[in-house]
């Protein structure tokens, strides 16, 4: 797995782990199936990333017959935080009050948005 560099991932291989990640396994033309996305993808595009994305160890397979069921060794949990930290680092130098200012000022924010992250703020000012 990834571990050293953290996990990044492009934008098919994101959207290939959220069909993973919403199933205990596909195989490749389930997975092919439920992308989500303008143009639909040939099998052997959607076959191609699976193998690349098994050889960082971000997916495995277990053979059912002929077919392979493709599922994820990584969870949404870990390539979030990965990805986020990641983006934050490299934007943000590592600022996560620069990273949330920017996004406030740059993004619509509903009013109960901006309470749910008030009480997360005072939740975690309350556990140092």
């Amino acid at each position: 797995m990834e571990s050293e560099k953290g996990i990044r991932l492009g934008d098919l291989q994101l959207r290939i782990m959220r069909v993973l990640w919403d199933s205990d396994a596909a195989t490749v033309s389930e997975v092919q199936q439920r992308l989500d996305g303008r143009q639909p993808l040939a099998y052997t595009t959607v076959a191609t990333m699976l193998r690349k994305m098994e050889d960082r160890g971000l997916v495995d397979h277990l053979e059912d017959g002929r077919k392979f069921l493709y599922r994820a060794k990584v969870s949404m949990h870990e390539v979030t935080r990965s990805m986020t930290g990641d983006l934050i680092d490299r934007l943000f130098q590592g600022s996560l009050a620069d990273a949330v200012s920017h996004l406030l000022e740059s993004r619509e924010i509903s009013r109960e948005e901006l309470d749910r992250l008030d009480q997360m703020i005072r939740e975690r000012k309350s556990q140092r």
